[in-house]
């Protein structure tokens, strides 16, 4: 899991993050604000099929996930997977234009943004959510 040390310029690291969406403009606008906030490395899927190769790869610090994708309409099934694949589990963020329509317990697995949403609200999101790291949150029972 990669660590959140401050970044050269000060900034906390946000560690890594996967992206899956399939909107190109969408996922770069994302990217970028998150590269600019302090992410480590950042990865665009546009599709559950390139995200599932991505997981076993990489183990984010932060799922954000499209729920209606092209080859899926159930992004969220995603997230329950990243979930049990990891032994820290991702911070999850659900964007959708249809917050409604995902179920209440897959909806608790994270945090949800409706679209449209600007990136910032993205990074204020994962910048309050990121669990602190080193060798205290590891003392006070919090593995990143």
């Amino acid at each position: 899991m990669a660590s959140r040390r401050a970044a050269g310029d000060g900034r906390i690291s946000l560690g890594r993050a996967l992206i899956v969406e399939d909107d190109a403009l969408v996922a770069l606008d994302l990217a970028e604000a998150l590269r600019d906030a302090g992410a480590d490395q950042v990865v665009v899927c546009g599709s559950i099929t390139a995200a599932l190769a991505e997981l076993e790869k990489i183990c984010p610090d932060v799922l954000v996930l499209d729920v209606r994708l092209a080859d899926r309409d159930d992004g969220w099934s995603l997230a329950e997977l990243a979930i049990q694949l990891n032994p820290a589990p991702p911070l999850i963020v659900f964007s959708t234009g249809t917050p409604d329509s995902i179920p209440a317990d897959t909806a608790a697995l994270g945090h949800v943004l409706a679209k449209p949403f600007p990136p910032a609200a993205l990074v204020r999101l994962v910048s309050e959510n990121r669990a602190p790291s080193g060798l205290l949150a590891r003392l006070r029972g919090n593995p990143r």
